[in-house]
């Protein structure tokens, strides 16, 4: 009996006990399902791109016709009917109206300051009357201000009939102002009344060895310095303020954006003579500036001197390689050699034009591989100078001499320019995953010289091998040395730095005087492929020429890769920040073809940072 009881109780029990259960068990796949309606909306975007070509540089899926962004970051890639469940109510929509959208443009090696401050410099190429050129210089001071230098440069009296300027043309528009306008060839400046005074310039004054201070009928000084005598002047020119650099560093990421550019590796003020501490004053008064007031626009990876190797480690030690979704501390950079322009690139054969000369090693070789080794064993990447042959081997022997420890690491060793390469050197990039980051619109220029400076024959087998580099497996990463054409421009500044002191601010205006190169992404992809400088009907060293897809790639996932940045940019991939190019054209074909475009919108982290019409506001 008692049995039959405490059986009956206990399947009582478990009834009830099953009958309780049952809004628990609902409330639980109730729970799921919110739990899955949760994890659905975090996949909301905040903006769709549709209605495109996207060519992403991601080989997974090269081609997509839509996006989905949220958080800044890139939620998915693919078509229409997978992009559109991610839209909701407040998500915005980018309709492409078939544009070809790219991934945000990666410059792999720029000056980016002195880029900013040869922006606020009077450009006087092309002036072609006396009334222009004071023009120019009028309305240049009257964004100066008073008492500050106003530099410029580029005249060629040549243009408008030979006559030299004077001070006395400008005089009387620059008041407050004092002036120094170099011309072209760099040989010869103009200052106005206001700086000779500065510089303590008279009639008393005797001719510098080397120079000539050019003077009137009754011996008084016109203005116009030659040569040496811009000693006298040069020095007097302050170096460039906080505020000024600031400024020049907001031009330049403006500059940036309208190009495409969204990254840069920045190599800073730093050029053969200046000091190592520039690009260190920058980083501390400038780009942290801009960070932690909400000024970056652009992306900047910093590289440093080589010799200050010591003082990055101890700055990533403690604060890590990524400072900001901003700043990012790439690694260390030296110099091999010289330029071809000034005949001191390094070579293995001397030059056709001076049979004595082979170029110059411009640092000792067993401290520069000491330094490299430190820095390579510090956990730096480390980036080194060389456009001679003879430069470019030895330091992929060095390379291959500091990788030798057999420490299997991703080193990603970069030589910059690379510019000239001896028969089979081209492989060793690819064997020993060394970076080649070149500059493909510097080949417009050196196309006549190198012929004349190497020989045809010699030229054509080694110079700016980007197809040959390729197809031994290098990786290649485009920039443009913004605003720098040519190295010869350093070695000047070094032969007048050795006889009088000068600043690094007047160093930059050297420089920037005779630039050529500019931040022109979509330039430098047509340059690559077609290689045809100006004035010839057809390419230099036509087997050289690129596809788009390999030129593209250059300019974004191999230049991300280049300097550590491709798990952040260089591909439209899932997680990436979603950094992005919309160009004017709506055909792949013609495009692929001509390569004629321009940039109509930049956006950086899915907001438009820059668009060809002004009225657009950002999405």
């Amino acid at each position: 009996m008692n049995t039959f009881w405490v059986t009956l109780s206990a399947s009582v029990i478990v009834v009830l006990l099953s009958i309780a259960s049952l809004p628990l068990l609902n409330n639980n796949a109730n729970y799921l399902k919110f739990a899955d309606l949760r994890r659905s909306s975090s996949e909301v975007a905040d903006l769709v791109v549709t209605n495109g070509t996207i060519y992403t540089s991601d080989d997974s899926l090269p081609f997509a016709d839509s996006m989905a962004i949220s958080n800044s970051r890139i939620l998915r890639v693919g078509n229409y009917s997978s992009i559109k469940k991610l839209a909701r109510t407040l998500t915005k929509e980018l309709n492409l109206h078939g544009k070809i959208v790219v991934p945000g443009f990666i410059d792999s090696h720029v000056h980016f300051i002195p880029g900013g401050l040869q922006m606020a410099r009077v450009e006087l190429r092309g002036v072609n009357t006396k009334d222009l050129f004071v023009e120019k210089i009028r309305k240049a001071v009257a964004n100066v201000k008073e008492g500050s230098w106003l530099l410029g440069g580029g005249w060629n009296n040549d243009i408008w009939g030979g006559d030299l300027p004077m001070a006395s043309w400008i005089d009387s528009v620059t008041p407050h102002n004092p002036v120094w306008l170099a011309r072209m060839d760099g040989h010869m400046g103009l200052a106005n009344t206001l700086a000779l005074t500065l510089a303590g310039i008279s009639r008393n004054n005797e001719n510098p060895n080397g120079g000539a201070i050019i003077r009137n009928n009754d011996g008084e000084p016109t203005g116009l310095l030659i040569d040496s005598a811009m000693k006298l002047v040069l020095p007097h020119i302050p170096e460039a303020s906080v505020d000024e650099r600031r400024e020049a560093l907001l031009r330049a990421s403006s500059h940036a954006l309208k190009r495409g550019v969204t990254t840069v590796v920045d190599f800073g003020r730093y050029f053969p003579g200046s000091s190592p501490e520039y690009p260190w004053d920058d980083f501390s008064d400038v780009y942290r500036w801009a960070d932690l007031s909400g000024n970056m626009m652009t992306r900047i990876c910093l590289f440093f001197p080589m010799e200050t190797w010591s003082r990055l480690v101890d700055l990533m030690s403690k604060s890590g390689r990524v400072l900001s979704q901003w700043i990012y501390l790439g690694g260390v950079k030296a110099f091999a050699d010289g330029s071809l322009g000034s005949n001191s690139a390094f070579f293995h054969e001397p030059y056709a034009d001076d049979l004595n000369n082979y170029g110059l090693q411009v640092v000792d070789l067993d401290s520069l591989y000491n330094m490299t080794f430190s820095s390579d064993k510090s956990g730096l990447q480390v980036s080194i100078h060389a456009i001679g042959d003879r430069a470019n081997d030895l330091i992929l022997d060095m390379y291959a001499s500091v990788a030798s420890d057999k420490q299997i690491r991703d080193r990603r060793f970069r030589i910059e320019h690379a510019q000239h390469l001896a028969p089979g050197t081209v492989a060793r990039f690819g064997e020993q995953s060394v970076v080649a980051s070149v500059q493909p619109d510097h080949l417009l220029d050196d196309a006549d010289s190198a012929s004349k400076k190497l020989g045809c024959e010699r030229a054509e087998r080694g110079s700016y091998l980007f197809k040959s580099l390729l197809t031994k497996n290098a990786q290649l990463a485009f920039g443009s040395d913004w605003p720098v054409c040519d190295f010869w421009i350093s070695s000047l500044y070094v032969s007048v730095s050795t006889r009088f002191p000068v600043n690094s601010f007047v160093m930059c205006f050297f420089c920037c005087l005779f630039q050529v190169a500019d931040i022109n992404p979509l330039k430098s992809i047509r340059t690559s492929m077609k290689r045809v400088p100006p004035g010839w009907e057809k390419a230099w060293i036509p087997s050289e020429c690129l596809c788009l897809k390999d030129a593209l790639n250059a300019y974004t996932i191999s230049a991300a890769h280049a300097c550590f940045l491709d798990k952040y940019v260089g591909s439209l991939s899932p997680g990436k920040y979603a950094d992005f190019v919309v160009l004017s054209t709506n055909s792949w074909e013609d495009f692929a073809t001509e390569v004629f475009a321009d940039v109509e919108a930049t956006y950086v982290g899915g907001f438009k940072a820059y668009s060809i019409r002004p009225e657009d506001k950002s999405e």
